[in-house]
């Protein structure tokens, strides 16, 4: 370790854990090292000493503070800058993988496209940062890296801020400011006035090497190529890649005139000129406009008419011809951690009309956990909103200024509003659906939401009373709506129970007051300004369709345009698009739709049950459990044919369908002796279907007997180990809250008394006998956030014990009695240890492993994990396709309309 490296950690101790010197520059060595306070790895760049020693520190601080709000997906952003025991210190991002610089060392010439592509995704960066005021100086390979295939630049007004403090001084250090190749001729003479020009001329340098492998001008030493900078034109790049578009090589030699006033006159302008097949420069561009010229001796009318002909020509071809395709950019956003994303299994990310920021559900401080974070285009560290505890299903006003959402309320979950830069948060609604679904503010200042019956309500966004405009047909409930131009109506999901079968996209015309189906087997709607109906089918797989406003009808077929939008609860798609062509989509879910059964460790690792065996997740999620001796499962299994009970023998043995009714089965369970599995369903009595228990013997000998039936509608019934009890879950309003409540019968009885009742506005779900029937696990939301407690069983009056405290769900009795199992709301298996005799008492609680919802089916609901004997493995549900690979990611895709635009029209 060098003298300098001690010092430089020892000036940093306590804010960064310097780890290794990562290379050197012309003005910075770069460091890897820890931020300790956000536990991330950075890049940290310290200028060199004989650099800071002339720029110094109070004027090169304030200098670079003013790149510190750039906040564009191609650029890399500034996290800190600073002083330290006389080092000039910088700190950004650390990036894994390569920088163009690399990519070309290793390759040397680049395809026509991608170097197009990766000149214009940079010109974006450029177009944004000059917006802003700030030029960059020293755009080079080395400060182009590539984040999965795009490119980020780096070091971003790093050379104006140690230009700008040291002044004239820096020619005392030897050094100059832009490497020598991409120089400009303006920096070459050291002319003062370096604008946005100068940036163009280096990324045309960049281009002409990517695609030809050397810089514009070469030399053997610096002041060589300077002087061929200042006073040689460069080749063509087409001298020497043929295969290099007439329009790309016109764009370069704009780029690199040697006047400032000759480039051209945006970043945006370049990239335009690349994206033109028909743009040419200098003389060509005048031989193609012109046509054959009349001799200049011939005069008169009929050489006047043919010169208006050309020129009309020339005029007509140039106002019908397609204007240049706008770049569709993608970028995958990135947070610190204590700023990530959550998923709540809800609508949780909003994208403002001008795509300028992304309100998304993130961590809080209060029981929920959660509150909603805003990320703006112009900032590099998104903000919390303070007061939004517990939202999801955030949305935009139209002007962008306000944040709709959904967040819990004194009597159940409230419609409320919060400026978008932060301020007192404004209810609006209460009673609204219980499964926050989210709400749709219309142009005339209307909102229309999902009231706790499911029926469709307005409401004047800046309050007052509600009316209601449909409500939907019996057994069917509402979600997701989304605005029509001019307040002509709302686009919605319609469902079944669970989103299991019936998906389907609505139209409703708040004109008439009627609305109609529109497209089925979808999860949400958007109207876009190219006329075309925009949805997301269950698979995560995106279509568009031509869509008439004025009968609220698609009008043609549907083209795929994307794949790859994860979507929950078969329901709730992550995907949002602004009004000008912004798309927001959070990807992870292997795009199957298939799940396999799989072994989990109690270190998280994984084995399939039966590799040779997939099932299709359906729309309820499916419930599964256990035989008591560990060899056979039962699963409700969503097919073709519906929803029904199926058994399989473990490991390979084969699959067999239990039940054949044409109604739905849910949740079974199995008797204490394994023969038989119990279940709910709707299926009939007597011309009324309602969910009752059933209960039919596991070797499918004879039909399915009811085992219970009350006007209680258990969704969920199990028994007690020890045969004496009959657990039941009542179904309450389905995807609201409350009304959920736990009984208990005595086999052979059709009453049951209360257990455990829920209150007002909250459940209590999930319940799970112990192996010696004392004691009962169960769910309760009674905190504002589900949670996990016990009480004695089966008189649950004498005590109550809360097990978890950052929500919990799914709890699961070891076979031992000794531990019970539930999941936290950061998707962690947690381990509790616990005492049930002589009397209960909690121990001690540890994480075992973590689930990735991108490749877990979330054991949100009773029945969807189980533990088998011996308690060392759990029977889970992977995702197909993940294999631990499949990870979350927002991704923002700029002028995405466009792409939409090219795949309807082919």
């Amino acid at each position: 370790m060098t003298d300098a490296f001690a010092r430089l950690a020892a000036a940093l101790e306590g804010r960064y854990r310097i780890e290794r010197e990562l290379g050197e520059g012309g003005m910075a060595t770069v460091f890897l090292a820890g931020d300790l306070k956000h536990d991330r790895r950075v890049a940290l760049k310290v200028l060199k000493p004989e650099l800071a020693a002339v720029v110094g520190a109070e004027r090169f601080l304030a200098e670079i503070r003013t790149t510190a709000n750039l906040q564009h997906p191609g650029i890399l952003p500034l996290f800190d800058s600073g002083e330290a025991d006389s080092f000039l210190y910088y700190v950004m991002p650390y990036v894994e993988g390569e920088s163009l610089r690399d990519r070309l060392d290793r390759e040397h010439q680049l395809a026509v496209d991608e170097a197009v592509k990766i000149a214009t995704d940079v010109a974006g960066a450029l177009e944004y940062a000059h917006e802003h005021g700030v030029v960059h100086r020293d755009v080079k390979p080395a400060n182009i890296l590539l984040v999965a295939g795009r490119p980020v630049l780096s070091d971003f007004g790093i050379a104006l801020a140690v230009g700008a403090a040291g002044g004239g001084r820096l020619t005392e250090t030897g050094l100059s400011l832009g490497t020598p190749h991409y120089m400009s001729p303006e920096q070459a003479t050291g002319d003062a006035h370096v604008g946005p020009a100068t940036d163009l001329y280096a990324l045309g340098c960049v281009l002409y090497e990517m695609l030809t492998g050397d810089p514009p001008h070469t030399g053997s030493t610096a002041q060589a190529v300077l002087g061929k900078i200042i006073t040689e034109p460069p080749a063509s790049v087409r001298d020497q890649r043929r295969s290099a578009p007439a329009n790309v090589d016109a764009a370069i030699r704009r780029a690199l005139e040697k006047v400032p006033a000759d480039r051209f006159r945006s970043a945006g302008a370049f990239a335009k000129a690349l994206a033109d097949p028909g743009f040419r420069h200098g003389a060509e561009a005048g031989a193609a406009g012109a046509g054959s010229r009349w001799n200049r001796f011939s005069v008169g009318l009929a050489a006047l008419a043919a010169a208006l002909v050309v020129v009309a020509g020339v005029l007509a071809w140039a106002l019908l011809r397609p204007a240049p395709p706008v770049p569709v950019t993608r970028y995958a956003l990135a947070f610190a951690p204590g700023q990530q994303p959550i998923d709540p299994g809800r609508p949780s990310m909003a994208l403002a009309p001008d795509g300028s920021s992304i309100v998304y559900v993130g961590p809080g401080a209060g029981s929920s956990g959660q509150r909603l974070w805003v990320k703006r285009r112009d900032q590099v560290e998104p903000t919390a909103l303070a007061g939004t505890d517990g939202a999801v299903a955030p949305s935009f006003s139209p002007d962008g200024q306000w944040v709709l959402y959904m967040a819990p309320g004194g009597g159940g979950p409230q419609l409320r509003k919060i400026p978008i830069g932060g301020g007192a948060s404004i209810a609006l609604a209460d009673s609204t659906s219980g499964v926050s679904t989210g709400a749709a503010w219309l142009a005339d200042g209307t909102i229309v939401y999902a009231d706790s019956k499911w029926r469709l309500r307005r409401i004047p966004a800046a309050g007052g009373a509600a009316d209601s405009v449909w409500a939907p047909p019996t057994g069917r409930f509402d979600a997701s709506p989304r605005a029509l131009p001019d307040a002509r109506g709302v686009l919605f999901t319609l469902c079944d129970f669970n989103c299991a079968r019936v998906r389907e996209i609505w139209a409703l015309d708040l004109r008439s007051g009627q609305a109609h189906r529109v497209v089925s087997g979808a999860v949400v709607a958007d109207y876009t300004y190219l006329g075309q109906l925009v949805y997301v089918r269950p698979d995560g797989s995106v279509f568009a369709a031509p869509f008439d406003l004025k009968s609220l009808e698609t009008t043609g077929p549907a083209v795929p345009v994307l794949q790859g939008v994860k979507v929950d609860g078969s329901a709730f798609a992550k995907f949002a698009l602004s009004p000008g062509g912004t798309l927001l989509m959070m990807t992870g879910r292997a795009g199957s739709g298939l799940d396999q059964f799989v072994w989990v460790t109690r270190a998280g690792a994984a084995t399939p049950v039966d590799s040779s065996w997939t099932f299709d997740r359906g729309g309820s999620n499916g419930a599964w459990t256990l035989s008591p001796d560990g060899r056979r499962f039962a699963a409700d299994i969503y097919t073709a044919a519906g929803e029904n009970i199926w058994i399989k023998e473990l490991p390979h043995g084969p699959l067999s369908r239990l039940t054949f009714d044409s109604a739905d089965d849910y949740w079974p369970h199995w008797s204490p002796d394994g023969r038989s599995v119990t279940f709910a369903s709707n299926r009939p009595i007597r011309d009324t279907a309602r969910l009752r228990a059933w209960t039919k013997r596991a070797d499918g000998v004879g039909e399915a007997s009811l085992l219970y039936s009350s006007p209680s509608a258990p969704a969920v019934a199990l028994w007690s180990p020890d045969g004496q009890w009959l657990v039941l879950r009542t179904a309450g309003t389905p995807a609201a809250r409350g009304g959920r409540s736990i009984l208990l019968a005595r086999p052979g009885e059709d009453t049951a008394r209360a257990l455990i009742t829920a209150g007002s506005g909250y459940d209590v779900t999930d319940p799970q006998v112990s192996p010696d029937s004392r004691w009962i696990a169960y769910v309760s939301s009674e905190t504002g956030e589900e949670n996990v407690f016990v009480r004695p069983f089966p008189d649950a009056s004498a005590g109550k014990w809360q097990i978890s405290t950052d929500g919990g769900s799914g709890p699961l009795w070891a076979h031992s009695g000794r531990e019970l199992f539930y999941v936290d709301a950061n998707h962690d298996v947690v381990d509790v240890s616990v005492q049930t005799t002589p009397a209960f008492r909690p121990g001690s609680s540890h994480v075992l492993f973590h689930l990735d919802p991108a490749e877990y089916e979330i054991p949100t609901w009773c029945c969807q994990w189980d533990i088998a004997p011996g308690d060392q493995r759990f029977l889970m549900a992977r995702v197909v396709g993940s294999g631990g690979s499949a990870k979350q990611q927002i991704i923002l895709v700029q002028n995405w309309l466009e792409e939409v635009k090219a795949k309807v029209h082919d």
